[in-house]
């Protein structure tokens, strides 16, 4: 089931990649139309964005989405000795190089890995989860992290990031675009066109842009949904192959699933690879798009092997 899963995530990669570059072609096609009188512009402009955010995150994935997270790495073992050790211990249980180790000065406790693959890979711990675990369950916890690493969940998690910064960026400029377009006539075209139907398609395509500019944000939600609840049950289980202790990681989710305080400072796009919720509710509706199953579940899960 492992390597079939490590092979779903790399197939899953191309799938991500090719429908939402399609969406975001779209999104392109109506910038063209309402502010170029050129579709072709307008598509080649957003997928020219997407492909920048894209290979500069895939290629700098660890340094971008650490530097997103305001993560600072530990360079040697004196730094943070039982963090040092028992992710290189487990990263030579799971076969894969020893990633590189970060700690965000956050006393809300979580973690998460990132990079595009085994060879490239990072985890990181808050401050306050570091404090907050004892050895057993900061292992628990890294054997989590570093089975995304060995099942190349950190791949999907990275296109996902990428993707999502991407349509959050055009859904700003499409949102900032839109007013100047709507206080200025759309560039001139509408002056230049004062066909009835020419008048209509400008209207539906207004209404369409402001509808992107509205909803690209929780499109970039629905990105983040790549990643399924799924992989979150396997990294459990596959964590608690590389520990053969259970109870670690069953007593770490114990522990967040009590803490109610949020991180200080979350990027949007990298919220979902978390252990656990970054952001404690405070958004309502992404309970309706959450990515990570509840803690409890997983917690019964757990008990049950």
């Amino acid at each position: 089931m492992l390597y079939q899963q490590i092979a779903r995530n790399k197939r899953k990669t191309y799938v991500v990649f090719a429908i939402f570059f399609a969406l975001l072609g779209l999104i392109g096609w109506v910038v063209g139309k309402l502010f170029f009188n050129n579709a072709l512009s307008g598509i080649v402009i957003a997928l020219a964005i997407t492909l920048f955010y894209a290979f500069t995150i895939y290629f700098q994935s660890t340094s971008v989405v650490m530097q997103m997270n305001r993560a600072q790495p530990i360079k040697n073992v004196e730094q943070a000795p039982d963090l040092w050790h028992i992710v290189e211990d487990l990263s030579l249980v799971a076969h894969v190089p020893q990633p590189d180790i970060y700690i965000i000065d956050d006393p809300s406790p979580n973690a998460f890995a990132t990079g595009r693959d085994p060879q490239h890979a990072a985890v990181a711990v808050t401050s306050g989860l570091y404090q907050l675990m004892d050895r057993e369950e900061l292992e628990g916890v890294l054997g989590h992290e570093i089975s995304h690493i060995r099942n190349y969940d950190i791949r999907v998690s990275t296109i996902s990031v990428a993707l999502s910064s991407a349509i959050i960026f055009i859904s700003s400029m499409l949102g900032n675009m839109y007013r100047w377009g709507w206080l200025f006539g759309g560039g001139g075209d509408t002056d230049r066109d004062n066909s009835r139907n020419g008048n209509i398609l400008q209207i539906v395509l207004y209404i369409v842009g402001l509808l992107f500019a509205i909803i690209g944000p929780i499109i970039a939600t629905i990105v983040r949904l790549a990643i399924s609840r799924n992989r979150e049950y396997l990294a459990d289980a596959s964590g608690v192959e590389l520990t053969r202790n259970p109870q670690g990681l069953i007593n770490a989710l114990k522990k967040l699933e009590q803490v109610t305080q949020p991180m200080q400072h979350v990027d949007d796009a990298s919220a979902a690879l978390y252990i656990t919720d970054p952001q404690k509710g405070k958004h309502s509706l992404q309970q309706l798009f959450d990515t990570h199953p509840p803690l409890a579940d997983r917690i019964q899960r757990l008990e049950r092997m």
